[in-house]
């Protein structure tokens, strides 16, 4: 009895920070209660592993008790387990249609954190259970070989003598943005994607972030959410940037993407319902599989067919001093190399099971995903990092696309399908629907 008053007195106080109603029924004040503990146990979770909090916008003192007290992993483990068996008690029938949804949410972070917390504790899984423990989805893995014919059809694209990945390198070699035009062409994207989404949402007030360039990152590309509609976006300049990533970056870091997601989220769920659980992002959790789908489909969402290649060419070279009139030839390998995308998931597999060595994984990525050797082995270091968080890029992206074209073929009902995707408790699942 004691926890569950400390937890409702939290909830309350949440609700007032947020400036949320009082709570109105039994199913929908436990739902508060769980959530205040799962932000707590979160909070905790994150001083144990770097990295396992994404962002977090609650109450401070929250934040400051888990740095001063962080319980130990195996209590945080209880937790985790008695929070899930505590919302397996909320009856469907005492909840809306929008509070089952957050039930919803909710099991699958805590299945998460079950999982996340299991592997910070030594347990090992196999890279399908790990996703789906931790993401909501199993993903299906495609012997290497299957990827043969799209490296066939490659190879009339960028036809030569030698290795097929070194004349990919050097073709591409000849649309990176020269150095001191980096800045100015990924502020131009940017803009150009909050303008596209601008036309068919409307943005929280006062929404911003800030541009940095860093180096030494697994990732090309963050967006750390600092709350209060802000991000700051932070760009990877270790390897050389194509023209194609000023779009790319700007709509998946920014606008649909993860920069609104978040701002989104806050303003609709943790300001409007004082759902608290959305003021923490643990980032391996389904909320990530939901994150990294819809901002890797948002570009094409924002610039469809060939619109993107023409905004490129008109735009962006100009800017880059690039040739406009060869746009359309990088264009072509980009479309083809896409279908190579899954190939990363089945190198992870194999390399986190240790049925490859680190150079056949780097030498399997050259081949499947035609990496330089440079961008191969940045990428063997992000999945040594973040393991199989590689299946929300292309896996995620694939279910938001299928979800948001099934709205209808116009622009209007799929950005309108695309905000609610980014405003509401969406979980794997609801992308089926």
């Amino acid at each position: 009895m004691k926890i569950r008053h400390a937890a409702s007195a939290a909830a309350l106080a949440a609700a007032l920070v947020f400036g949320a109603p009082a709570l109105a029924s039994p199913g929908s004040d436990l739902l508060d209660r769980i959530a205040v503990d799962f932000v707590r146990m979160t909070l905790e979770a994150g001083e144990r592993e770097p990295g396992y909090v994404d962002a977090y916008y609650g109450p401070r003192e929250w934040q400051d008790s888990a740095k001063l007290a962080p319980r130990p992993v195996s209590v945080l483990r209880k937790e985790a387990d008695r929070l899930q068996m505590l919302l397996a008690k909320v009856h469907d029938k005492d909840l809306t249609a929008d509070q089952r949804r957050r039930k919803l949410f909710l099991r699958g972070q805590l299945k998460a954190a079950q999982t996340r917390l299991a592997m910070i504790a030594g347990d090992t899984f196999s890279f399908e259970d790990e996703a789906e423990g931790l993401f909501g989805v199993r993903p299906v893995l495609k012997p290497l070989k299957s990827y043969d014919p799209v490296l066939a059809r490659l190879e009339k694209i960028v036809p030569g003598k030698g290795d097929l990945a070194a004349r990919v390198d050097a073709f591409q070699n000849q649309y990176v943005i020269p150095t001191d035009k980096v800045g100015a062409v990924m502020e131009a994207g940017i803009a150009a994607c909050k303008a596209k989404t601008e036309q068919h949402m409307k943005l929280p007030p006062g929404e911003r972030f800030d541009l940095e360039f860093v180096t030494k990152k697994p990732w090309s590309g963050y967006n750390w959410y600092k709350g209060g509609a802000h991000s700051l976006i932070q760009i990877n300049t270790d390897l050389p940037i194509y023209i194609s990533r000023a779009l790319d970056l700007g709509c998946h870091e920014g606008y649909p993407g993860h920069h609104v997601l978040n701002a989104l989220l806050e303003q609709k769920l943790t300001k409007e319902k004082g759902w608290v659980e959305f003021s923490v992002y643990p980032l391996y959790s389904p909320q990530s599989f939901i994150a990294e789908g819809s901002a890797n489909f948002g570009i094409e969402l924002a610039f469809p067919g060939k619109s993107k290649t023409a905004f490129e060419r008109d735009q962006l070279y100009p800017l880059a001093g690039l040739d406009p009139k060869t746009a359309e030839a990088f264009d072509a390998l980009q479309q083809a190399k896409a279908a190579l995308s899954s190939s990363g998931n089945t190198v992870a597999a194999l390399y986190l099971s240790g049925k490859m060595t680190k150079e056949q994984a780097v030498r399997a990525l050259m081949k499947y995903s035609l990496y330089s050797r440079g961008a191969a082995e940045k990428r063997v270091s992000f999945i040594e990092t973040y393991r199989s968080y590689v299946i929300n890029y292309n896996i995620g992206q694939d279910m938001v696309r299928e979800h948001v074209l099934r709205a209808g073929k116009t622009d209007e009902a799929r950005w309108k399908v695309m905000e609610r995707l980014l405003s509401e408790p969406t979980t794997p699942a609801d992308l089926g629907r």
